[in-house]
């Protein structure tokens, strides 16, 4: 029998510069930039997760823009997403201030059962570190959040974030009646079903 292969939408948020694209390379390509330009709108990627049942969880990645003037297109971009990283940088207490913004916003807009995950970038400057694991720790658990700290520069912890995500979504779920990721239906697309009928991946309706 074929191993279930299931495909959702993950949405990046957070302020411009930390390390939201940086993430995603080293999560896609295991790659690190130091001199990454910054995102205009927004970059689109995708990942699979294999799950220790071999379950493959295919990421439909939306890498946003973090500056104010790109903000308010945001909600195309979650709009329908099954997940959200909002990612702030630990030498920086200002951006988690941004990350409990777009997390505010993601409560109330965002479909009420999107998974978000909190993510402090940039755990390699330490030395430099303005946002305690405790206070965000305590933030997180308070808004039923996943949380965990990263280092696009170094690899750590970068897999294990997205894992923690494909572990969390509902993978038993039928797909939609109308077979398409429509606004309020946050299951996955079920691959095995698309590769037995047309083959064709859905729409992300972004």
């Amino acid at each position: 029998m074929a191993n279930k292969q299931y495909q959702f939408k993950l949405v990046l948020l957070g302020e411009s510069a930390v390390g939201k694209s940086s993430l995603v390379l080293r999560f896609v390509k295991d790659q690190f930039d130091d001199y990454r330009e910054s995102t205009i709108g927004a970059a689109f990627l995708t990942q699979t997760v294999t799950l220790e049942d071999q379950t493959t969880v295919k990421f439909e990645i939306w890498d946003t823009a973090g500056q104010e003037r790109y903000k308010s297109l945001a909600p195309m971009y979650y709009r329908n997403a099954n997940c959200a990283v909002v990612v702030y940088d630990i030498t920086q207490a200002s951006s988690l201030d941004k990350a409990r913004t777009w997390i505010r916003e993601l409560q109330r807009q965002a479909d009420p059962s999107i998974i978000i995950a909190l993510c402090g970038n940039k755990v390699d400057l330490a030395a430099r570190r303005q946002v305690l694991q405790e206070e965000a720790k305590k933030y997180a658990e308070e808004e039923g959040l996943m949380w965990m700290e990263t280092s696009a520069k170094t690899g750590e912890g970068v897999t294990e974030v997205f894992t923690a995500i494909a572990k969390k979504l509902p993978l038993t779920a039928p797909p939609p009646r109308s077979g398409r990721n429509v606004a309020g239906a946050r299951t996955g697309v079920d691959l095995n079903k698309q590769a037995s009928g047309q083959g064709q991946n859905e729409s992300c309706n972004c």
